[in-house]
């Protein structure tokens, strides 16, 4: 198991993939693990070296008490560079890993060479639907909550036909820390990043999720229309889009990707 001691927490990271190819950086959504981008990994391997990692409170990496924040997720990110010798990479990021994707296109764009920003919002939900959230889990754990989640994690076509894929993030969020899930849900609720990201310099993918709940097909047109020159992707999917429908989130990622950054960029 690879790990970095990063201040207040260790990290688990895992690398795979083509030798000295590009970077692309994968971080996951709210309670759920690395093991989620297990859909691109055979797609992404022959081009790319992939990095997945389990923010802190979640898989493998440790759980520093919270409240966490945007800044300290964030920063993590950037430490585990910084720990690898890693100067700049491609990242994507989904959910809450699409937020920790826009503070770094915010506060770190040197680091990034592209930036995807999948099923996110520059502003989630409530303070006091992220404080009921909080309070169940702290009370009743992840069992309270799973249910819910995986109905807006999913269209109900693909819940009632999605079989593996379906059962390993019932797997993955049942099984969470719900002290880290709660302490991440703090950075979520305390998160408004609405008028900073039209600073994001990076070229940048916005994908949003046809029938996604969670982050809607406006949050994302949003940060569409506030990151100079970004790219837009609808996929016929709700809030995990790169599970529901892995072909077409690998197609969209490795097109922008593969295209010259001068097409994607600011001038």
């Amino acid at each position: 198991m690879a790990s970095v001691e990063l201040r207040d927490v260790s990290l688990h990271y895992e690398i795979s993939g083509k030798t000295n190819a590009p970077v692309l950086m994968f971080s996951n959504s709210l309670g759920t693990t690395l093991e989620m981008w297990q859909p691109q990994l055979a797609e992404f391997e022959r081009e790319f070296q992939v990095l997945r990692y389990d923010m802190r409170g979640h898989g493998k990496s440790s759980t520093p008490a919270g409240p966490y924040s945007m800044d300290m997720l964030g920063s993590d990110a950037l430490a585990l560079l910084d720990a690898l010798g890693l100067e700049s990479v491609h990242f994507c990021g989904l959910s809450i890993g699409g937020a920790i994707g826009q503070w770094l296109g915010i506060h770190a764009a040197s680091r990034l060479r592209k930036l995807v920003l999948c099923n996110t919002a520059a502003k989630i939900g409530t303070t006091e639907t992220w404080n009921a959230r909080i309070s169940t889990v702290e009370l009743e754990g992840m069992g309270a909550i799973v249910d819910a989640v995986i109905s807006r994690w999913f269209t109900a076509p693909f819940l009632a036909t999605g079989g593996p894929a379906v059962a390993a993030m019932r797997e993955m969020l049942a099984s969470a820390d719900p002290a880290g899930y709660a302490a991440a849900c703090a950075a979520i609720r305390d998160m408004d990043q609405r008028e900073a990201v039209d600073s994001i310099q990076t070229p940048t993918l916005v994908v949003g999720g046809e029938f996604d709940m969670a982050t809607t097909i406006a949050d994302a047109r949003f940060l569409e229309g506030r990151i100079a020159g970004a790219r837009f992707v609808s996929l016929p999917a709700a809030h995990i889009s790169n599970a529901e429908v892995p072909a077409q989130f690998n197609a969209a990622l490795l097109d922008f990707l593969a295209s010259d950054s001068e097409q994607d960029g600011v001038e």
